[in-house]
């Protein structure tokens, strides 16, 4: 008999889920996941948590591609919200395929891939979608939310932190 498994999820990653997640110990959360990556972010990685690439559970897949798209739109917006060379890079990789979603923790970023159609997820959306995944438990996710200011260089507002917590208490364990 022919298994008809389901093609992989691919997932554009831009450095900051693959650095912060690795820094919580939670890059396993993307094993469900085809991870293309830009040869600018790879290199932003490979400089700021090289232990990123020796996590088996994962498929990292090096994509060589020009930032400098023929997409007058992606330029303009890329430009325009001054991204850096490996977000341009990411956002181009991202015109290649039809569905995917798009990692990043810049602010700029993301809008950047909104405003393109794109999914766009980070850090935080990466561990909440555990708890649906079922590859943590809320409790879990929330002490990786917690421990954030002190084990990741993930930047987020303690109050917006504060928020996210209540709100996955609220759902999660306080029903």
């Amino acid at each position: 008999m022919v298994r008809n498994d389901p093609p992989p999820l691919i997932a554009v990653c831009d450095a900051g889920p693959l650095i912060h997640l690795d820094e919580l110990g939670s890059l396993s959360l993307l094993s469900d996941f085809q991870i293309w990556v830009p040869k600018g972010v790879w290199d932003e990685v490979q400089l700021h948590r090289p232990a990123v690439f020796e996590q088996a559970q994962i498929a990292l897949i090096l994509k060589n591609i020009s930032s400098e798209n023929d997409n007058p739109i992606l330029r303009t917006i890329t430009s325009t919200l001054n991204l850096d060379h490996g977000e341009r890079e990411a956002l181009s990789l991202m015109t290649l395929i039809s569905k995917g979603m798009f990692f990043t923790d810049d602010a700029a970023a993301r809008l950047a891939a909104q405003q393109l159609g794109h999914q766009v997820h980070g850090t935080i959306g990466i561990l909440i979608r555990a708890i649906r995944q079922e590859a943590l438990t809320p409790a879990a996710v929330i002490d990786r939310i917690k421990s954030i200011p002190g084990r990741s260089t993930l930047y987020i507002r303690s109050s917006l932190l504060k928020e996210i917590i209540d709100l996955l208490e609220k759902e999660f364990i306080f029903k």
